[in-house]
């Protein structure tokens, strides 16, 4: 189907090849491995960092009932995905579904959730890049010293991606390997020191429901939902390199399911063996939950660098620790590279259609939208150097993360109902009912936020309002509508209107 055809005039302003010529991909850039290497990449940092808070207020029981639904939540929504992005291949992905199952206002909302999901996640992962950094190098944290450190990041990563999309996969590809050679020394490093009793040394503080297994009980259990979705968030980016991608229809579904099934083995590895390795308190351990025994998920929950501290508290011979700190830090980059190309890549999307300022679409001579780079990395790096908060700022990527999981999983269960003549390349197991269950889950997700960080949501909801208000106000009057993620909405519109 050609982007460059005019559509029909009610389906708002029409743009010529010149417009599309200025805002195009560099197709071919990366294959299945490369795509399920990117699926890895956007979420790998949470193997290293963040996910730990969720000891903090479910327990390990908690944290591992969380770990355990939201990971049926992204798999499930995962299969969706995949069917709809091989039977959709354009960098809209998660907004191109949704347009195309709820009109323009419920693609709109989700492309907009998606978008703050990619735009404050590299902020909060550079903060987890300041910890591990001056744990390398034992610095006192200052909010200069930081500063710099985010920027140094900011600026040379977000270079590298300005010289094209080929290089940028390749490079993710290589630095997401280093991180998965850092957690694979790491297991070995900290397996034999396993002690299933570390994992449930949490005092029970008498809530509902509250036991050794869950010792801030249901409450706690609901909150920690929101850093199980830790485990995996991002995965869902994988389609935004569509158009880029050598054979999107067989490449897509393919990379995410490989890439989603490996992070299930990674996430489950870090989520037992860190809290049952980690035998003795060291420095880095939190100090305010109560503990039946030294070290254990009690030691680890606070750990800004939870891995390293895991090692120094199993007793790990210093080189172990400084490589796997070292070859970590390739892992919050990976994660930190790849969610900046996912932002620019949905950013540029959403522009391309109107939705949002067009000049923000516009991609240089090397096929790359630079703007789309710099506009979302400048706004999230000054949040990050005034927050500083990664905890934060990761709640806030969350809760725009699980308002998205909410619309493309109802988006897959729409279209298996409405357009049963929509060209599959992939059919989700189970089809509409697998995905509803995705739905269900992911309305419970953006509940868990309310219940682990009211403040983070409610910013959010603001966000959110301001970007509806734009569309309502402005946006959806200047729609291009032969842009490609409408074409697929309006293309399933005419062959309605001649059955």
């Amino acid at each position: 189907m050609s982007s460059h055809q005019p559509a029909p005039a009610s389906s708002g302003s029409t743009e010529g090849q010149e417009y599309f010529a200025d805002r195009s991909l560099k197709q071919g850039a990366g294959g299945w491995i490369i795509l399920a290497g990117l699926g890895v990449a956007y979420v790998i940092s949470g193997d290293f960092s963040g996910w730990n808070g969720g000891l903090s207020t479910g327990g390990f029981g908690g944290l591992l009932i969380a770990f355990l639904l939201m990971g049926i939540m992204y798999l499930f929504m995962c299969f969706g995905i995949a069917e709809m992005s091989a039977a959709m291949p354009v960098a809209g992905a998660g907004y191109s579904f949704a347009r195309r199952a709820m009109g323009r206002f419920g693609g709109y909302a989700t492309g907009v959730a998606i978008l703050i999901e990619y735009a404050i996640a590299p902020a909060a992962i550079a903060t987890f890049i300041g910890d591990y950094v001056r744990e390398l190098f034992s610095w006192e944290s200052s909010f200069w010293l930081n500063v710099g450190i985010y920027a140094f990041f900011w600026v040379v990563f977000v270079g590298v991606q300005l010289i094209g999309a080929g290089e940028a996969l390749k490079t993710i590809f290589v630095i997401t390997a280093v991180a998965v050679v850092a957690l694979v020394v790491y297991f070995v490093a900290i397996a034999p020191h396993f002690d299933a009793s570390q994992l449930t040394n949490i005092e029970p503080d008498g809530s509902l429901g509250s036991s050794s297994f869950l010792p801030f009980g249901i409450k706690g259990t609901l909150a920690s939902l929101v850093c199980g979705i830790w485990f995996f968030l991002g995965i869902e980016g994988v389609p935004v390199a569509a158009e880029e991608a050598k054979d999107p229809k067989r490449d897509m579904p393919r990379g995410i399911i490989i890439g989603m099934l490996c992070l299930l083995v990674f996430g489950a590895l870090v989520l037992f063996l860190s809290p049952g390795g980690t035998n003795v308190a060291v420095d880095g351990c939190a100090t305010d939950i109560a503990s039946t025994t030294p070290g254990g998920s009690a030691c680890i929950a606070g750990a800004g660098a939870p891995l390293i501290v895991a090692l120094k508290a199993a007793g790990a011979q210093s080189w172990i620790v400084t490589f796997v700190n070292i070859a970590g830090l390739a892992g919050l980059i990976a994660s930190f590279f790849s969610l900046i190309y996912a932002c620019s890549r949905q950013l540029f999307a959403l522009s391309r259609a109107g939705y949002l300022p067009r000049w923000i679409s516009v991609t240089s001579k090397r096929k790359v939208p630079t703007l789309a780079y710099i506009v979302p990395g400048t706004i999230a790096f000054l949040l990050g150097a005034w927050q500083q908060d990664g905890g934060r700022m990761m709640d806030i990527a969350v809760f725009g993360a699980t308002i998205s999981y909410v619309m493309m999983s109802l988006s897959h269960v729409i279209l298996r109902i409405r357009a049963k003549d929509l060209k599959r390349y992939y059919l989700t197991p189970g089809g509409a009912i697998t995905t509803g269950i995705a739905t269900v889950l992911g309305v419970v997700a953006v509940v868990s936020v309310f219940t682990y960080d009211p403040p983070a949501a409610l910013m959010t909801l603001g966000v959110f309002v301001v970007l509806m208000a734009y569309f309502l106000l402005y946006s959806h009057k200047h729609v291009v509508g032969n842009a490609p993620e409408e074409e697929f909405a309006i293309l399933a519109q005419q062959e309605a209107e001649l059955s």
